[in-house]
């Protein structure tokens, strides 16, 4: 993924220190053990047996709705004008909460974490028609 990414951002004439500060700040990101996984703990997400086939129906369902979103994110992040390339990306990862959110709402069983989620839905689907207008009025 790092190579990808840094090959995209030398594509784009992005420097790859930034690339390379970025992802040691990701690196350094704290999840609760809670969070993690013994397929996640290299760094690297891997299909338990392979593929989606040994995943649970919603571990299938977030998987798809962040495959759908992942590649409009880089498009987007890819644009000259680093503000667009914000937004733009901002659009599709926002886009990937509400799939995310949606799969809790169908999957999921305790009250607290649905509640989030229809927050989340809510928040994110006006943040995203705000972007997409402000997109509409700087994208040159």
């Amino acid at each position: 993924m790092y190579r990808i990414l840094r090959t995209a951002a030398a594509a784009a004439g992005v420097a790859t220190v930034s690339l390379t500060a970025a992802t040691a700040a990701f690196a350094q990101m704290t999840m609760p053990e809670a969070c993690k996984s013994d397929s996640s703990a290299s760094g690297m997400m891997q299909m338990p047996g392979g593929g989606m086939g040994q995943m649970a129906e919603h571990q299938k369902a977030m998987m798809e709705g962040m495959r759908e979103t992942e590649p409009a994110m880089m498009q987007g992040m890819m644009a000259k004008d680093p503000d667009v390339a914000f937004v733009c990306g901002m659009i599709a990862h926002h886009t990937a909460a509400i799939n995310m959110s949606e799969v809790e709402l169908t999957y999921g069983d305790d009250q607290e974490a649905k509640l989030m989620a229809e927050k989340i839905i809510a928040a994110q689907k006006k943040e995203i028609e705000e972007m997409t207008d402000w997109v509409k009025e700087h994208a040159k």
